[in-house]
């Protein structure tokens, strides 16, 4: 479903991206883990379009996606829920929701706005609220159902874990295996290394900018080489 080969990007004359290869096949979870400044962030931006590859290839359905804007990637059914949440807190929840199929699936927005509030029944009690009044963890399920109103075919997760509880980590584990199990391709962003390696079907680890490890979540998981490149040890 998404192909990316020899992608480098930076900032001006930083490179941050040094060569990147990953694959992202239909009905999996991949997990892309690393800690703060390798490079994930700026992986998301270069695949939602936000900025410029300078090297290699994205392929998503097999077309490329280096010169199309992020509406047109948007579109393509390739969708983002960013780290941070990224909510409008001035807004309601509704109209969060509503904003997710701006630009794609504006025609089904009221089935999948049911959809959603069947799938995070607090959001619906919460209907009538600012989003900026909600808590943490009902503003991430506000993110993700966001995301989830554009249909999309692939749907990555940027730290979807951060600033939550521990408990509330484990509801956003579980929510995301039960999404893929319905049928949902997911690209789960993290550095919450142990929860991701046991929901992931493969796993990429990256390190200044390239990929150090990669492979089956198990072995990955199993490997040595992960302690020393993830925890510096």
């Amino acid at each position: 479903m998404l192909e990316v080969e020899g992608l480098k990007a930076g900032y001006g004359s930083v490179e941050i991206l040094r060569g990147i290869d990953l694959s992202v096949k239909e009905g999996e979870i991949i997990a892309v883990l690393g800690s703060n400044g390798v490079g994930k962030t700026t992986l998301n931006m270069v695949l939602s379009g936000l900025l410029k590859a300078k090297g290699g290839d994205i392929r998503f359905e097999g077309r490329s996606l280096k010169t199309c804007s992020p509406g047109q990637i948007v579109a393509s059914g390739l969708i983002q829920v960013p780290e941070g949440r990224r909510i409008f807190p001035n807004m309601g929840v509704r109209e969060n929701l509503e904003l997710g199929s701006y630009g794609r699936a504006r025609q089904n927005r009221a089935q999948n706005l049911d959809k959603v509030f069947e799938t995070f029944p607090r959001l619906k009690e919460r209907i009538g609220q600012f989003a900026g009044t909600l808590s943490g963890g009902e503003q991430q399920m506000l993110a993700i159902g966001r995301g989830l109103m554009a249909e999309p075919k692939l749907l990555i997760l940027d730290e979807p874990s951060l600033g939550l509880s521990p408990l509330l980590v484990e509801e956003m584990f579980g929510l995301i295996k039960r999404l893929n199990g319905e049928g949902l391709t997911i690209m789960l962003v993290e550095q919450n290394v142990v929860q991701s390696l046991e929901l992931a079907t493969r796993a990429y680890v990256i390190e200044n900018g390239a990929v150090a490890i990669s492979g089956k979540a198990a072995n990955v998981a199993a490997d040595p080489e992960l302690r020393r490149t993830y925890l510096g040890l």
